[in-house]
């Protein structure tokens, strides 16, 4: 397993190995010890899966504040997604600066999200399904979300604005400048 920084060293790819034959393919697609070499020691309490029939669909951008911040291990099961971490900490010399990275079942690899991003993602391909690891409960009190399309994050995403299908919820979700103080 391979672990990798990517431009903001807080969010990190990981890349099983996968171990193929002639009947296909074998991977150890989480391991604690390797994670925590790494710097990801955190403890998943959770497992949450979605599903998305059409390409298009964005999820996001969300996040939980504390008491119940929640980091995260996502990857896809089924098509492929462009996934996204947004840095909402206040203190950091990257707030408001973003990661986008292509996930794909076909290539297996994961995306480490740390509390203090917001996380969301477009799908690129239909019947998409998502899997991810959480290390603190949902807790629909702590439950935020920040705006998808907001110019002051400048996500370059693979769908037109008018034709991503989102929820209500991720529709009227708060600009960057109106969040406040959540990290």
């Amino acid at each position: 397993m391979q672990v990798i920084e990517t431009e903001i060293s807080a969010v990190k790819r990981v890349i099983p190995k996968r171990h193929g034959d002639d009947r296909g393919w074998f991977s150890e697609v989480y391991r604690a010890d390797v994670l925590a070499e790494h710097g990801i020691a955190n403890a998943f309490v959770q497992d949450n899966q979605s599903f998305s029939a059409p390409a298009g669909t964005i999820r996001g951008l969300h996040f939980q504040v504390a008491p119940n911040a929640q980091a995260k291990l996502i990857r896809v099961l089924a098509g492929a997604i462009l996934d996204v971490a947004v840095d909402i900490r206040a203190d950091s010399a990257t707030y408001g600066r973003h990661v986008a990275v292509r996930l794909d079942a076909a290539g297996g690899e994961q995306l480490f999200v740390p509390a203090g991003f917001a996380h969301g993602f477009c799908t690129l391909e239909p019947n998409t399904m998502v899997a991810y690891k959480v290390d603190a409960y949902y807790s629909p009190a702590d439950d935020r979300n920040l705006r998808w399309n907001d110019p002051a994050i400048g996500i370059e995403w693979p769908v037109a604005e008018a034709d991503a299908i989102l929820s209500g919820k991720d529709k009227g979700a708060p600009l960057l400048a109106d969040l406040g103080r959540v990290f």
